[in-house]
């Protein structure tokens, strides 16, 4: 018996995802809506709803047909001032710093959030879940998605880059017998 399952829906695309750009609280774009809209009733309700606090996410889960709560633990990975920048830009304008972001998890060059610190804190989180038990749906950020698979299935720290998590995308956690397990990414539940 699974005694909670923690659906994660990726919020809609802005377009400052469009653009390759470190994600900022940026709203969804005319396609992200769209898209967004059309999904509404694939997401089965009466569960609790926890929601980022991001405009995107907020907006999302709106268009999903979804009511639930705002959790600070599921804001985005704070990209300090990058945020909105294009990947192209800081590479060129900071390429030393670019690369000690993807190389070491604790480094924060941008004066943000570091992946280890993003990853401690979906951890928290996802354990906070568990605890509580029953049926979540997350609506939150790729980053955040990523961190939580991570978690779940106790990858390495460079396991983190190698996650796809597209907008609208569902991924399926379960946690039973104290271990959290990889259900599925993309899923519809």
């Amino acid at each position: 018996m699974i005694a909670v399952r923690v659906t994660l829906i990726a919020a809609a695309a802005t377009s400052t995802v469009r653009r390759a750009a470190f994600p900022d609280d940026a709203a969804l774009d005319s396609g992200g809506m769209r898209r967004a809209r059309l999904s509404a009733g694939l997401v089965a309700g009466g569960k609790r709803v926890l929601i980022s606090p991001a405009v995107a996410a907020r907006q999302t889960a709106e268009a999903l047909g979804l009511v639930g709560e705002t959790v600070p633990a599921l804001s985005d990975c704070d990209y300090g001032r990058w945020a909105g920048r294009s990947l192209e830009a800081v590479g060129s304008a900071e390429p030393d710093a670019l690369a000690a972001w993807l190389e070491d998890e604790a480094a924060a060059p941008h004066g943000g959030e570091s992946h280890r610190q993003l990853k401690a804190r979906v951890a928290q989180w996802l354990d906070g879940v568990a605890a509580f038990g029953g049926q979540t749906i997350a609506v939150t950020h790729a980053a955040v998605i990523r961190a939580a698979i991570v978690h779940a299935i106790e990858a390495g720290p460079r396991s983190f880059w190698r996650i796809d998590i597209a907008p609208l995308s569902q991924t399926l956690l379960t946690h039973s017998h104290a271990q959290w397990r990889l259900r599925g990414i993309g899923s519809r539940q």
